[in-house]
């Protein structure tokens, strides 16, 4: 069997409003998480329990997600200034 290779480049990364999407993502696991908290007890006798806790871990990396794209975009941001920014001017971090 021959290996698979692509026949053509990757296209370039998609940008968009990351850490708006990383946010919405993480409020939803966390809303998921309390709609179900009422019915702790209902999903344990089914053994369904674990529903609770991924929607509890899901914001919880939700959470850092949240944190490194907010890094992420500023260090992109003082990259770019800096790119822009005449030769031997500093430009200050924020």
């Amino acid at each position: 069997m021959a290996k698979w290779t692509p026949q053509h480049e990757a296209p370039e990364p998609l940008e968009g409003p990351v850490v708006a999407t990383i946010t919405g993502g993480t409020l939803v696991w966390f809303v998921l998480f309390l709609v179900q908290l009422p019915f702790y007890g209902r999903l344990q006798d089914h053994d369904r329990g674990w529903w609770l806790w991924t929607c509890l871990a899901g914001a919880g990396l939700g959470l850092i997600g949240i944190w490194y794209v907010r890094r992420r975009d500023a260090a992109i941001k003082r990259s770019a200034a800096a790119s822009q920014a005449p030769d031997g001017e500093r430009v200050p971090h924020s």
